[in-house]
């Protein structure tokens, strides 16, 4: 289903449970024709929601790092980026060339953006992630998709929320939910407010957030559900800082941003309708209707800018389930349209001359309207050849177009320019060599448009030279179960073939000239090993394991006068490994502990600057116990970087220094910090 059913705070009957699933065979739900992972021909990973629950609540970055061959770095709470197998890495700020989903919703915008540390976790029920162009149902994400799932409730029952967490560097998150459920309908609300000074200068957040989820049964045959995600933000931003900076003074901020007590702040409304229909055993039907509402301020040094997003769209399926030549077949028909329409001012800020107080808007000096259309159509198909053997192919089409008007100019420039319209073939074989072990192997072509930065020139106005990046990615695996499905293991080797290789030149402080630089080559692989042991009727144990080594470089880029052909690329670790424990009780006590190693990364293109790898070592403890029966009561502490590393929790790769000035690769990550929380919950049935 597009949308969301419910959402609950924890689970309100039961102590802390084992997990007695085998990560095989958790349903891929977001795909339009849904499987278990073992028998799923691509590098697919599942969240769950205890895996999220597991951390301080705040950010996804140590949820999201768990997973091999994804990476999220984190410059501060609204100071993120996230790569899948090197894509996107080069990316100055921000997400791009990722798509983004959240119940069936895109959260990645008309060009390509997507910013995720908008959904708070607690509204969070797990979390899939298909790496690599593996799924032509989702278009224009060449590094892959990330779909986010909201809470859902399994009981009959009515309850209320109220939570609190506290931690280190100020922080403070309260939240309160409500929620209600019976046969046919379910509704919820949760309030969430998120508070913290920040471990460095000029980093101070607040966010606070509405949720709103629905499900209502129309008939037997049809389910309508809603949503509405309502975010206000207000956080400092203390920019990257020079290497001398980070070693002497991680706290510091960027002085011309401390100057200007840089910030953001914006209004954001995501809300959506879905509707489900059964139309007989085998014809069923999905569709989705969404919108964007974003009013966003900016305080930067070089300038303030003002800018609006308002989008509109819709995303449907349509599953049949037959046969093919007497061969057992679901074919999924489906598109997704965005039409979406951004604009943006930008002012001087006279910050310099505002008596030390900040930023201050002085006059307009540049304008911009632009409207985006992207639309992609897909079909996908899986085949049952034999008891042993499934074939998934599919094809999807994109054509994506942008017109503008007024840039840099009063007089106004209008331009309207369309993207190459882009075929996206996939075939995948999945072979069961054994019970419960599988080999697959796929080929499949993605793409990723540029971002607005990319398109412009040093005039403003869009680039017609530009090209998408396209890729073929090759892939193969393996996924199997042991000692009676308790050791669950993976092992895939890939290679994507990157072309039109899009790279964002800097010519001033903020601005950015996009082009296609040649070709890259990203080579991996990645495993992992998950282990359920009980180790009486009352505790279980759950150890495991997973890492990536890659080899990501460029295979022909001349940028000017440097030919970086052969040299890797920047800003992604060379190696990733995670390892963690964690203890479950039947007396309601639970502990996890969880280390990651991150290799080194190179900081430009040249390779002649690199960051050092780093480990963090997390922990937490949770106790859940009742009080009358009704009152569900949940106690936790928890440690991040125990182990008190410094490292570069985010870098900004080809920084350049203007003037004397040294250049700013680093956003240095927070030292040992704590944090700790309590959550009622009230059953009223």
């Amino acid at each position: 289903m597009c949308l969301l059913v419910l959402l609950s705070g924890i689970s309100v009957f039961g102590q802390a449970k084992k997990d007695t699933l085998s990560l095989s065979e958790l349903v891929l739900s977001a795909a339009p024709i849904r499987k278990n992972i073992q028998n799923t021909a691509a590098a697919v990973s599942i969240i769950t929601e205890k895996e999220i629950n597991q951390t301080d609540g705040v950010i996804l970055t140590p949820v999201l790092n768990k997973i091999p061959g994804v990476y999220m770095q984190q410059g501060a709470l609204n100071t993120n980026r996230i790569t899948i197998r090197g894509i996107g890495a080069r990316t100055q700020y921000g997400t791009s060339r990722i798509k983004a989903y959240f119940e069936g919703i895109p959260l990645s915008d008309a060009e390509g953006e997507t910013v995720l540390e908008d959904i708070d976790l607690e509204a969070l029920g797990g979390i899939e992630i298909i790496k690599g162009p593996n799924s032509s149902s989702f278009g224009a994400g060449l590094g892959g998709v990330i779909s986010l799932k909201a809470k859902q409730i399994d009981e009959e029952v009515t309850f209320g929320k109220s939570g609190t967490t506290f931690g280190s560097f100020g922080l403070m998150k309260q939240i309160l939910s409500v929620g209600s459920a019976d046969s046919n309908s379910s509704v919820f609300v949760n309030y969430s407010n998120l508070q913290q000074d920040g471990y460095r200068v000029n980093s101070d957040y607040n966010r606070k957030s509405l949720n709103l989820f629905g499900k209502q049964r129309l008939s037997g045959k049809s389910t309508l559900s809603f949503f509405g995600i309502a975010t206000r933000l207000k956080a400092f931003i203390p920019s990257s800082i020079s290497e001398t900076a980070f070693n002497n003074n991680p706290k510091s901020a960027a002085a011309t941003w401390l100057a200007a007590k840089g910030f953001e702040s914006y209004d954001k409304l995501l809300a959506g309708l879905g509707l489900e229909y059964q139309f007989s055993e085998n014809w069923s039907m999905d569709n989705s209707f969404f919108t964007t509402l974003k009013n966003a301020y900016e305080a930067r040094p070089f300038d303030i800018l003002e800018d609006k997003t308002k989008s509109v769209g819709f995303r449907s399926k349509v599953n049949y389930s037959s046969s093919l030549f007497t061969l057992p077949n679901v074919i999924s028909l489906g598109t997704e349209f965005i039409t979406e329409n951004y604009n943006f001012s930008l002012f001087r800020n006279l910050y310099q001359s505002n008596s030390g107080k900040g930023s201050l808007q002085g006059e307009r000096f540049a304008k911009m309207e632009q409207n985006r259309r992207y639309w992609n159509a897909f079909l996908q198909m899986e085949t049952k050849l034999s008891t042993k053997l499934n074939l998934e192919s599919g094809i999807a089409f994109n054509t994506t177009h942008y017109n503008q008007v007024a840039i840099f100019s009063e007089a106004g420039i209008k331009q309207n320019y369309s993207f190459e319209s882009i075929w996206s073939p996939r075939i995948g074989l999945s072979y069961k060599i054994a019970n419960g072990k599988n080999i697959y192997t796929s080929l499949s072509k993605g793409f990723s448009i540029p971002v607005v930065a990319e398109t412009l020139t040093t005039e403003g106005q869009i680039n017609t030279d530009l090209k998408p990046e396209v890729g073929v990615n090759y892939e193969v695996g393996f996924k199997g179960n042991f000692l009676g499905r308790k050791l669950y293991a993976e092992l895939v080797f890939y290679s994507a073939q990157i072309k039109n290789l899009l790279v964002a030149r800097r010519i001033a402080d903020d601005q950015y000239v996009g082009f296609n630089a040649g070709e890259s080559s990203h080579q991996g692989m990645e495993f992992v090993v998950n282990y359920k042991f009980d180790a009486n009727a009352n505790i279980q144990l759950n150890p495991y394991l997973s890492g990536t080594i890659t080899h990501f470089k460029f295979k022909d880029f001349v940028d000017r006068d440097s030919d970086f052909s052969g040299k890797l690329l920047p800003a992604v670790p060379n190696v990733q490994l995670n390892a963690g424990l964690d203890l479950v009780t039947a007396m309601g006590l639970s502990f996890n502990a969880s280390y990651r190693y991150t290799g080194k990364r190179y900081l430009d293109d040249a390779n002649s600057k690199e960051t050092k790898g780093y480990q963090l070592l997390d922990a937490k403890a949770s106790y859940v116990f009742y009080v009358l029966k009704k009152i569900k009561m949940e106690m936790n502490v928890g440690i991040q970087n125990v182990l008190n590393e410094n490292y570069a929790a985010s870098v900004l790769p080809n920084a350049v220094g203007f003037g004397t000035a040294p250049a700013r690769y680093y956003y240095p990550g927070n030292p040992v910090n704590y944090y700790g929380g309590f959550n009622v919950v009230y059953v009223f049935n």
